[in-house]
């Protein structure tokens, strides 16, 4: 191809690319009704798995209507938590045991910022000092002020100094400019001031390869909707090391995480294992929708499917260069996430332009928009089109 050698880019540059990409197929497998709509915004919401339709179809009219309750045992329903999280699990590079997924991000964060602190066993009086990032996810900020407000602790608001910090709570993949962060590293340069890191992955599950045992990573958490296609509001996913889980003590007790579940009168006595830090009855639907989009992510294999990102993020950064749009994403893939994000001062009026032409990207305030490249499902003539039409916006 000409671009390759230092000639300009062209759409048949983007087609030989599809017809040559090894996961092209994979799109195949989604509810797609337009084709022509390009939709770069799987970072925050994946698309529909056609398996997803037929799960929720068979569970409603099978299952929920005709075996009713006796569904909690005849299809698995009492333990579809861990099971998807041991589905899940390989794409963390964890053992099965060590991946719950059955609560929303926010109540997940929630549990493993509490772990963490227990964990380090301060004080009955301690006030714990939890570090996060002044611009990282609002929930994560807002979930750490919470928690020190509850537990009489404080926020350091950033991550360079951490004398003192007993907890440090932070993403992955930064949200807006998808720089991916020192995961063994920054693990361990928390450990080296005493505190527990808590991951969130909510950025980078899906996309990248991860080793969260190599890292020496203890907590983590994360979505399902974005890259894993879970489904709207699909539930989140916990992991929690072998290493440490006897010494759990998560914050929500609730029946599932009981030792003897339908002993109704005893006293509160957590499970063994991930089972404890379960709470209350699952979400049945949440889980069969975001188990097929863990499947399929699987079954197409991480290492390709991460591989593939790196390929379509290069793809979309060199095109930002030739048409000369400001790019905050880093250049070296082992750097980046599943985005690429363009800045430009009027962001705002670009995305709604870009909405009318039926371009489908993210907009951050105030200057960002997020060009997501789901691997499974974005085309490199989606890239392509993508980019062209906000270059065009952007002149005008």
């Amino acid at each position: 191809m000409g671009w390759q050698s230092g000639g300009v880019i062209a759409r048949s540059d983007a087609e030989e690319l599809d017809r040559a990409d090894p996961l092209a197929h994979w799109r195949d497998e989604f509810v797609i009704p337009d084709d022509d709509v390009v939709y770069l915004d799987g970072n925050s919401l994946g698309r529909t798995p056609k398996r997803t339709v037929e799960a929720l179809h068979r569970l409603v009219e099978e299952q929920w209507a005709g075996d009713l309750i006796e569904s909690w045992w005849e299809h698995g329903w009492l333990d579809l938590a861990l099971t998807v999280g041991d589905e899940l699990a390989p794409l963390l590079g964890a053992a099965s045991g060590e991946v719950a997924v059955h609560e929303s991000t926010t109540v997940s964060i929630f549990q493993q910022v509490n772990v963490a602190i227990d964990l380090l066993d301060r004080p009955h009086d301690h006030r714990p000092v939890i570090a996060v990032d002044a611009a990282d996810f609002p929930t994560d900020r807002y979930v750490a002020e919470g928690i020190a407000r509850l537990r009489g602790g404080e926020i350091r608001p950033g991550l360079d100094d951490l004398t003192g910090v007993d907890v440090v709570l932070r993403s992955l993949v930064d949200y807006r400019t998808a720089e991916v962060a020192d995961l063994h590293g920054e693990t361990e340069r928390a450990r080296g001031h005493g505190a527990v890191t808590v991951w969130d992955l909510s950025h980078a599950a899906g996309v990248l390869e991860l080793d969260l045992p190599a890292a020496g990573v203890e907590l983590a958490v994360g979505c399902s909707y974005k890259f894993l296609n879970g489904g709207p509001g699909a539930p989140a996913f916990v992991f929690v090391s072998r290493q440490v889980q006897d010494r759990v003590v998560q914050p929500i007790w609730g029946w599932f995480a009981q030792s003897d579940q339908f002993a109704m009168e005893r006293p509160f006595a957590p499970r063994a294992g991930m089972g404890r830090m379960l709470n209350g009855t699952p979400p049945v639907l949440g889980l069969t929708a975001a188990r097929e989009g863990v499947r399929l992510t699987v079954e197409a294999g991480i290492d390709a499917v991460a591989e593939k990102a790196r390929r379509l993020t290069g793809f979309g950064l060199e095109l930002a260069d030739q048409f000369g749009l400001e790019t905050a994403t880093p250049r070296d893939p082992a750097r980046r996430g599943g985005h690429v994000a363009v800045r430009h001062p009027e962001a705002r009026r670009l995305h709604d332009q870009l909405t009318a032409r039926r371009v489908v990207v993210d907009r951050r305030d105030p200057d960002i928009l997020r060009l997501g490249m789901s691997p499974l499902t974005t085309r490199f003539t989606d890239v392509f089109d993508a980019t062209v039409a906000l270059a065009d916006c952007a002149a005008s």
